[in-house]
């Protein structure tokens, strides 16, 4: 039986946000990139068309090139990375079960690439968002650094949630039209980070050229850029896993864990291995009347449940612990 299995890398394989931490490398960076992922969350919920979540990573773009971040900075925080507790022994375990291991990443390549190398997932078995950041700093000229510098000056005054129309205003008018005057405009337009449908379409990619439909595999996300990949896994009979998911995934999934350590997961895989959904439903079933042990081998199953309010609640403690500052995001 082929045994298919795609992540998401960074929750699932690597705790840090990897764009959170690159924009911490120049003065309140972190608190704008706050900003940011949160006017993205926004207009994913709204729906604007043609945008996609996880296209923080091209929104972000143009203050990386500003403040002279460079690739080989990417890669080095790739070097250094943690991985999520339990990553590499299920990587291995799942290696020597015979499952073919893919990955799907909203993240920049420089990252991706060093973090799978290091849980030796096949380099042809991922997909991630194309970066040429030392290319595109050479397209910035004086005119955007004005721009870019006002911009900067504005964001840090803003707060997540607190003043939500305040930033859909004001990123509203700096990314749609003030920015596409200026070079830093096609910057933008040259990204097309890997989140939500372009997640699907990688998946959708894969098991075209594997001959494999979507009801064959399983897949592992725990935010906004996963759920439509998640959410057609699921539809199709497949086994959409959220771990240690936020609420805009949740709802989307068959079911999820809420752990400090991945490694939990492979009890629900051994099961799938076996009877597939209909075996895992059990096995979850039995976890989740049972009960977490700690921080640990918390199993809901979510196929069949509308309300994920006590799932919720867990996974967002979890969350925390595991991701620390990047819980928040979404």
């Amino acid at each position: 039986m082929t045994r298919l299995i795609c992540f998401d890398l960074e929750g699932p394989l690597a705790p840090q946000d990897n764009a959170y931490e690159l924009m911490k490398l120049f003065p309140n960076g972190g608190k704008i990139f706050e900003v940011i992922s949160r006017y993205d969350d926004l207009l994913t919920l709204e729906g604007r068309e043609g945008y996609e979540p996880g296209d923080t990573l091209s929104l972000i773009a143009p203050f990386l090139a500003w403040h002279g971040i460079k690739e080989k900075q990417i890669t080095n925080m790739g070097q250094k990375a943690k991985l999520t507790p339990g990553a590499s022994e299920l990587i291995s375990l799942l290696k020597s079960r015979g499952w073919q291991i893919f990955c799907i990443s909203t993240s920049y390549e420089q990252y991706a690439f060093t973090i799978i190398q290091r849980l030796g997932i096949p380099v042809q078995n991922v997909a991630c968002t194309s970066f040429p950041l030392d290319q595109i700093r050479q397209l910035l000229d004086q005119g955007d650094f004005a721009l870019l510098r006002q911009a900067n000056k504005e964001l840090v005054t803003l707060t997540p949630r607190v003043d939500d129309a305040k930033i859909k205003e004001s990123l509203d008018k700096f990314y749609w039209h003030e920015l596409p005057r200026t070079n830093s405009g096609a910057i933008i337009n040259k990204i097309k980070p890997v989140g939500g449908r372009r997640k699907l379409e990688a998946l959708e990619n894969f098991a075209s050229k594997l001959g494999k439909p979507l009801s064959s595999w399983v897949a592992v996300g725990d935010s906004i850029t996963d759920f439509k990949m998640l959410q057609a896994v699921s539809k199709t009979g497949g086994l959409a896993i959220a771990f240690n998911a936020n609420e805009y995934v949740l709802p989307y999934c068959t079911m999820s864990l809420a752990s400090t350590n991945l490694n939990d997961l492979r009890v629900a895989l051994e099961s799938w291995e076996q009877g597939k959904r209909r075996a895992v439903r059990l096995t979850v079933m039995e976890k989740e009347n049972a009960g977490g042990q700690g921080e640990r081998e918390h199993f809901h199953w979510l196929a069949d449940t509308e309300n994920i309010s006590s799932p919720l609640e867990i996974h967002r403690r979890i969350r925390r612990l595991v991701r620390e500052e990047a819980a928040e995001l979404g």
